[in-house]
């Protein structure tokens, strides 16, 4: 597949910051309607979103000159697959939302929205960027496996991050505590019936809206180009 040239690649970097602080303007104007700060984590978790984009695009530069598994490149691979969830994981603080009759709750569930489709499309954008690269390297069918199992650890990893209140740096933290938290479910699974509940829906979620968007570009970029 041919690549984005120059322009269109800043083209879209400054369409995807404009659509991430058309959010921060609504975070803002809630805080100034509201006086209180409510919704703040929101921010945060936008920012973390845009750190798996980020890591993909650096790997693919390097990608061009230099081997997948080398120690540098697989570092960034690490540190992409380490912050991916984070992009998906502003959809769970959709739980946040509740008629706090500070503002209209309408409002909110446009501001919440916002904040998730920037996410959503953040993290697909840096997950197709990937793909690309493994399809080149182990063909289609292994490349979609491979996809398949990064959204799975994406939902399992929302489930850790909201319900276990786990962050990723708990990584390097407290590697113990999320080893535990990780292999209790496998050794014990009729003890967590949620974590196989929640890794499930979003799974679901997540991987069929990133099969859409796949066929779409797929088909758009097939389309014969007319003057």
């Amino acid at each position: 597949m041919k690549s984005l040239t120059l322009v269109q690649r800043h083209r879209l970097g400054v369409t995807l910051l404009s659509s991430s602080l058309v959010s921060m303007v609504l975070l803002v104007v809630r805080f100034v309607s509201t006086g209180t700060f409510g919704f703040w984590f929101l921010s945060w978790n936008l920012l973390l979103g845009w750190i798996p984009l980020l890591a993909a695009w650096w790997l693919v530069k390097r990608l061009k000159t230099t081997a997948w598994l080398s120690v540098g490149n697989l570092v960034i691979t690490f540190l992409w697959l380490g912050f991916l969830p984070n992009a998906f994981y502003l959809v769970s603080d959709l739980i946040h939302l509740r008629n706090t009759g500070d503002i209209s709750i309408l409002y909110d569930v446009v501001m919440l929205v916002s904040f998730t489709w920037n996410g959503f499309i953040l993290g697909y954008i840096s997950l197709y960027l990937i793909h690309e690269q493994l399809r080149k390297r182990v063909g289609g069918p292994n490349a979609a496996g491979i996809v398949a199992l990064v959204l799975i650890l994406c939902s399992f990893a929302i489930y850790l991050g909201r319900y276990l209140r786990w962050n990723t740096w708990d990584v390097l933290i407290n590697p113990a505590g999320i080893i535990f938290d990780v292999t209790d479910p496998l050794v014990n699974p009729a003890a967590h019936p949620q974590a196989f509940t929640t890794t499930l829906m979003f799974f679901v979620l997540l991987s069929s809206i990133y099969a859409v968007g796949y066929q779409l570009v797929a088909i758009l970029r097939s389309a014969p180009k007319t003057r």
